[in-house]
C-alpha cells in the first residue's frame, strides 16, 4: 500500500502472555497477518506514517506505543479496557462454543453460533473506536483486527 498512514508492523507485548489454544494462536496470526495486509491508522497530531505499533497492557489499559519505522517514539495512546469487559467476556464464550461446535455441530448450528461471534467482534470494535476518537483515527477492519488483538491480550491463566 502506498498510504502511509497505515501500521506496517505490530508487536504484541508477550510478557503477560499464557500459553494459547492452536485455535487462539490462529486467530492472532490472521488478525496481524490481515491488519498489515490493509489498514488505516492515523494518529491525533502532526505524526508521519508508517507506523509501528506495540500493543500491551498496562494495569487495566491497553497501552498503543507509536513508533515511527526507524523505532523513534512519536506517540503513547492509553484506553481504558473497563467498558470492554462485558464484550471480552462474552466474545470469549461465544467463541469456544464456536471451536467446539466447528468439531460436530450442523451448519446450521455453526452459522449460527458464528453471527453471534460476528455480531459481538463487531460491538468490540465499534466500541474501540469510539473510544479512540480524538486519539487515533481507523477504519472498520483495522478496528476488528485491533480488537481482536486485545481480545487475545486479555487472556490470563
Amino acid at each position: 500500500m502506498s498510504d502511509p498512514q497505515r501500521i506496517v508492523q505490530i508487536t504484541l507485548d508477550e510478557k503477560t502472555v499464557i500459553r494459547r489454544t492452536a485455535d487462539i494462536e490462529h486467530e492472532r496470526r490472521v488478525a496481524i497477518y490481515d491488519l498489515l495486509e490493509a489498514n488505516s491508522f492515523q494518529p491525533v497530531g502532526e505524526f508521519e506514517g508508517p507506523y509501528h505499533v506495540f500493543m500491551g497492557m498496562e494495569e487495566s489499559r491497553l497501552a498503543l506505543d507509536i513508533r515511527d519505522v526507524n523505532e523513534a517514539p512519536l506517540t503513547r495512546v492509553l484506553i481504558p479496557l473497563t467498558p470492554f469487559r462485558r464484550i471480552i467476556k462474552d466474545y470469549f464464550t461465544v467463541c469456544e462454543s464456536y471451536f467446539q461446535a466447528i468439531k460436530s455441530a450442523s451448519p446450521s448450528k455453526i452459522e449460527a453460533i458464528d453471527m453471534g461471534r460476528r455480531g459481538l467482534h463487531n460491538d468490540g470494535s465499534d466500541l474501540l473506536r469510539d473510544r479512540l476518537v480524538g486519539k487515533i483515527a481507523v477504519d472498520d477492519e483495522t478496528a476488528r483486527r485491533l480488537f481482536t488483538l486485545i481480545c487475545i491480550l486479555q487472556l490470563r491463566s
